[in-house]
């Protein structure tokens, strides 16, 4: 419930507080007192679009700030807690708007985004009138307000309409790549074999071409190392073996001093026995068959040409040839694959079409509740005569399921049916507008009802009827009522009027709650205009009881 509304320097209005209370509240005032700007201003705080410029001329800021009571169960609440707010029993929202157009929102003195501002707000007030913005004329919020209306779950509809929509993709995708893949598929196996039969290895390319160069320069280099090879073996070993001989049989008599020559010439001996084997092996690694080395040539060059042709490293011919076998895998078992993703997609269509008859059994169950309701509400609104249809109809597949919702109207007996905003007249919109609100608005605890000149159009005992159904519906939840009609205005448990008053040149708007003998003036000037008379007088106190 709103339980005040604090306006400062908005519009015309420099500072304005209000305390509402619960039941039936009406705001009269002559057109153009500035009833639509506190409408204005209880819509910014909630974060709804409106009007751009907001600040008053020469302020520097707007603000305003509205605090509400949450029962017990309010889904506020809920919203709260998911934004991070501990569960509070008083909620102040405030917001400014400053001169440059930048704007502020505060939940309990805590800033917060003008999403969340939007989201609580759509828990707290209800605003509707004539000329409807909340949905109820526009076809397309319809089926939304069935929903609420039948209290649906969409959340399995949606699953489903997510898993067969993935389902499809994923078809889509496997039969696209199968196509891609198919259009190459020779070459992909000319590819394969040619790599297959080829065989290449990790590296083999650098060591095929370091043999290759060894080989083309071996018959540059063997003969200088056969010469030396032959200096090693044929007289060198003997020669030091020799000496070895002749120190040994003297170091017995020279004291000790043979001794280190003895060690270097073994040393020397085992040194040479490993120059010896060393060039042993270099000259068997240089006899080699010259068809050896035409061989490793013509693979070498094989090695290159594949890896130029398919713009690859050498020593990636490997990697670049499991890939091709992965796409002629992909190939092989392609027709599987699709008809598995093909069996995916139609279970997934097979169980959306189930929860979509659910959602269409649930809407149509309620569509008939709905317009019982609705007969039950037109009655005593003096429109026992017209008749209300929840139409359901098959539309566009979508994730809240296949169904279209339309209200249509017809109000008088025999009379074609048609769309709820082109086929009822002024009055007829608004009284429908409000049985309308009354049936969808059900038994939502804490909600503010706002209601926009909703009596446009009507009078007498019809203005009557609408009255009490407000005051009738104020016993259930808070109601805002800005009204021109008497009759309405008499039934209010709360009465403020709305007036302009000029200081020092400017025109402010301001807010006066009346009191009884206030009342009977503002009601005797609905009734007889600027001069109220002792007759409209008369007539105000008849309607107030």
């Amino acid at each position: 419930m709103l339980r005040s509304l604090d306006i400062r320097d908005v519009l015309i209005i420099d500072h304005l507080s209000l305390e509402f209370a619960p039941g039936l509240n009406v705001l009269t005032g002559e057109t153009g007192a500035g009833k639509s700007i506190l409408l204005d201003a209880l819509g910014f705080v909630l974060g709804w679009r409106g009007r751009a410029e907001l600040v008053r001329a020469g302020a520097a800021q707007g603000e305003v700030t509205a605090e509400f009571d949450l029962p017990a169960g309010h889904a506020a609440r809920a919203v709260l807690a998911a934004a991070g707010f501990p569960d509070p029993d008083e909620l102040i929202l405030r917001r400014v708007n400053t001169a440059d157009g930048r704007k502020t929102a505060y939940i309990n003195d805590r800033r917060v985004s003008g999403e969340v501002l939007r989201e609580l707000s759509d828990t707290l007030v209800e605003l509707h009138g004539q000329h409807d913005d909340r949905g109820l004329l526009n076809p397309r919020g319809h089926r939304n307000l069935l929903d609420d209306f039948a209290g649906v779950d969409l959340t399995a509809a949606r699953a489903a309409w997510r898993a067969q929509s993935a389902a499809r993709d994923a078809l889509a995708q496997a039969t696209a790549a199968l196509e891609r893949a198919q259009v190459e598929e020779d070459y992909l196996r000319h590819a394969v074999a040619e790599l297959d039969k080829l065989a290449p290895e990790q590296g083999e390319e650098a060591t095929l071409d370091a043999k290759r160069r060894m080989m083309q320069g071996a018959a540059k280099i063997r003969a200088d190392i056969q010469r030396a090879y032959a200096g090693l073996t044929d007289g060198g070993e003997a020669t030091l073996r020799e000496a070895m001989r002749w120190l040994e049989g003297a170091s017995d008599r020279a004291n000790g001093q043979l001794d280190a020559p003895l060690a270097a010439l073994g040393r020397a001996l085992i040194e040479l026995g490993d120059a010896q084997a060393g060039v042993e092996s270099c000259l068997r690694q240089l006899d080699f068959n010259p068809s050896e080395l035409d061989a490793m040539e013509e693979r070498l060059f094989a090695i290159r040409a594949l890896a130029r042709k398919h713009g690859v490293l050498a020593d990636d011919l490997g990697g670049f040839a499991d890939g091709l076998r992965l796409r002629l895998a992909a190939i092989d078992g392609g027709a599987a694959g699709i008809a598995k993703l093909e069996q995916t997609l139609a279970e997934a269509q097979r169980s959306f079409q189930r929860e979509a008859m659910a959602l269409t059994k649930a809407r149509r169950a309620a569509a008939q509740r709905l317009d019982r309701a609705m007969a039950a509400e037109l009655a005593p609104l003096k429109m026992e005569r017209a008749v209300f249809t929840t139409e359901v109809s098959l539309g566009e597949q979508g994730p809240e399921g296949v169904d279209a919702v339309q209200f249509a109207v017809a109000t008088n007996p025999g009379a074609p049916a048609g769309a709820l905003n082109k086929i009822a007249s002024g009055g007829e919109l608004s009284r429908f507008l409000l049985a309308l609100k009354v049936c969808l608005t059900g038994d939502t605890p804490g909600l503010t009802l706002i209601f926009d000149e909703i009596d446009r159009g009507v009078g007498g005992a019809t203005a009557d009827a609408v009255g009490r159904r407000l005051k009738s519906l104020a016993g259930q939840a808070q109601v805002l009522v800005v009204t021109h009609s008497p009759q309405v205005a008499a039934l209010g448990g709360h009465h403020w009027r709305v007036e302009k008053r000029v200081v020092k040149g400017q025109t402010l708007s301001t807010v006066v709650p009346l009191n009884p003998d206030e009342r009977i003036e503002e009601i005797g000037r609905m009734l007889s205009g600027d001069s109220v008379t002792e007759a409209a007088r008369e007539a105000a106190r008849a309607l107030l009881g």
